[in-house]
């Protein structure tokens, strides 16, 4: 699972899974290019790895479509930006609703779009992951509008599979668990909470970020040639049990 010669944009590369996979795949011989919000962590990311950086905000249409533009054409894209609200049904919020889905859902197809519209124009090929969430198939307390926003991108990612498939684009997606990132600190922290849904992992623990990566260098790579459509669950087998 080589990538020399290959270009790769990364959504949500500042921290957390996106970060691991910019890491891993430069490792591996791919030209990043990393688009994240913080500017202070693309600038680290680029002096650990090199490639390309772009500081947006992709909550935005408008930024999202930017944010690509300047990144053009490239031969793989992961999107893995993402945030939460905790908000119950009972609670939920206009604002957390409009943060979630714009920034997991919205963004992650106007990335797609972008992305395939460029490899359409170069003549085809390419793959995109997703990265979804075990919680678009389980449901967890204050995570109604996550669960819905990760649900909507695995379906999306069904119909960019059947309609990208003949321009020979693949398009597959990764549900891990709980993944030791920042984001998951928030929801997580608490043992009491924490402990119970650990117990129910086969593999006795949570996910490491590292974890994930591999699994999406796995579906970009040549050796998941026929795989398409498909949702990875990278969960220590959560689902299974």
């Amino acid at each position: 699972m080589q990538f020399s010669g290959k270009s790769v944009i990364i959504t949500g590369a500042g921290k957390g899974i996106g970060r691991a996979t910019a890491a891993l795949l430069a490792a591996r011989g791919a030209e990043i290019t990393a688009i994240s919000r913080t500017q202070s962590d693309l600038d680290d990311l680029r002096a650990a790895i090199g490639g390309c950086s772009i500081a947006a905000d992709l909550s935005s249409p408008e930024g999202a479509r930017k944010a690509m533009a300047e990144a053009g054409t490239c031969d793989m894209l992961v999107n893995c930006a993402g945030t939460n609200v905790l908000e119950s049904v009972l609670e939920m919020t206009e604002a957390g609703y409009d943060t979630v889905m714009g920034i997991n859902l919205r963004s992650a197809l106007i990335c797609a779009q972008a992305f395939a519209r460029g490899r359409v124009a170069a003549g085809g090929g390419g793959a995109i992951v997703n990265v979804t969430s075990i919680a678009g198939h389980r449901g967890f307390q204050d995570h109604v509008c996550y669960a819905a926003s990760k649900a909507g991108l695995e379906g999306a990612t069904r119909v960019m599979a059947r309609e990208l498939g003949p321009h020979g684009i693949r398009v597959v997606a990764v549900a891990p668990t709980v993944t030791m990132t920042e984001l998951a600190a928030k929801a997580w922290s608490d043992p009491a909470k924490s402990a119970p849904m650990m117990a129910r992992h086969p593999a006795g623990r949570f996910a490491e970020a590292e974890d994930v990566a591999r699994a999406i260098a796995l579906l970009l790579s040549d050796d998941a040639c026929m795989v398409t459509g498909s949702v990875m669950p990278v969960d220590g087998g959560f689902l299974s049990v």
